[in-house]
């Protein structure tokens, strides 16, 4: 597999198969690890990280499952490569961000992601469409376990597994769920629910991630806390307040239906139009625009779009995806037209 074949195929996350997909999105575990007697990647000098780096990708190469995996040396890679993999949410902004002594694997079908000598040694994630984090972490805790027959980490019986920041000590695990919720931000009940969040322990962040705000009615909820929780008890936490929020989400949209059903059809129509007939639009109003259309589709307003051909929209106009289709460097405007010509193809089928 190369990089560029990621370019023809939909992410297994974005194909709109897992439980409650019509509100979330997917489901993502991520595991902390790092290696025992070896410093931590910010204290490596540059042999010391390429020495670690070294180490586990022998380890990744012997676990069965990730056989067929890519593995990208980030100094091997160019700035729009970098991106576009963040865009799939395959690797953090801090990954791409400083690349001398990292690596990226990503299996085919790119579930899986583990970032070498990112903050931790090992940062490990499993993404799953819908709401499925105890399958992800399932099939995530499998190959942890593979890895320990080569590696030993560094753990404390006191303390659990030790990482960079002290907040991800202890499991080392973050559950994390993609929430579309557009009632929610149009009834003016989301900043309720966000503070609630905060005060329960979960972050909330935007659809990248740390240091991303919410846009297009994204919302990105996780655990703070990894210590003093067995693994299950905190994707129990995570499963019992994301049904709250699903349920109510669920029920804005029909209060929004039964109240100002006319208003949301014309909101979603006037969304398809600019859509269908744009020769310039902008990364940030195509977001919010597939945002009202996804609302449209999951409350049957839209028929003729399916959710998951919408889910890989808002991937494949993002500004690296748009320069890999193109297979040069595109300037602002250049990308506004391209994007506009591809929703245009895409939704004229």
């Amino acid at each position: 597999m190369e990089l560029n074949d990621l370019l023809n195929h939909t992410s297994e996350w974005l194909k709109d198969t897992g439980p409650y997909s019509d509100i979330v999105i997917s489901s993502r575990i991520r595991l902390a690890r790092n290696l025992d007697k070896a410093p931590f990647p910010h204290w490596a000098d540059k042999k010391q990280g390429e020495q670690a780096m070294a180490t586990i990708k022998e380890a990744l190469d012997n676990i069965p499952s990730l056989k067929k995996s890519l593995f990208l040396k980030l100094t091997d890679l160019d700035n729009i490569d970098k991106q576009f993999l963040v865009e799939r949410h395959l690797m953090s902004l801090e990954h791409a961000q400083k690349t001398d002594s990292k690596a990226v694997v990503i299996d085919e079908e790119e579930r899986i992601a583990i970032m070498i000598n990112e903050e931790d040694h090992l940062r490990m994630q499993y993404m799953q469409s819908g709401l499925n984090l105890f399958d992800a972490w399932d099939n995530l805790n499998k190959i942890d376990d593979s890895l320990t027959q080569g590696l030993t980490f560094a753990f404390l019986p006191e303390w659990g597994y030790l990482t960079a920041c002290p907040t991800n000590a202890g499991t080392g695990m973050r559950g994390s769920v993609m929430l579309h919720l557009p009632a929610l931000v149009m009834a003016g009940q989301i900043n309720r629910v966000l503070a609630a969040l905060a005060k329960l322990s979960f972050t909330t962040r935007g659809l990248y991630g740390e240091g991303t705000q919410a846009t297009g009615n994204f919302f990105q909820i996780s655990n703070q806390v990894s210590l003093g929780h067995s693994e299950s008890e905190i994707i129990e936490n995570i499963n019992a307040i994301i049904n709250q929020i699903i349920t109510q989400e669920k029920q804005a949209r029909e209060v929004m239906l039964f109240k100002n059903k006319a208003a949301l059809e014309d909101r979603v129509n006037r969304s398809v139009g600019i859509l269908k007939s744009a020769h310039i639009i902008t990364s940030q109003e195509t977001i919010e625009l597939l945002s009202l259309v996804r609302l449209g589709s999951d409350v049957g307003i839209i028929k003729e779009l399916s959710r998951s051909a919408i889910n890989e929209l808002f991937i494949i106009t993002q500004p690296a995806h748009l320069q890999k289709l193109e297979n040069k460097k595109l300037t602002s405007q250049e990308r506004d037209v391209k994007r506009a010509d591809l929703i245009r193809e895409k939704l004229s089928v």
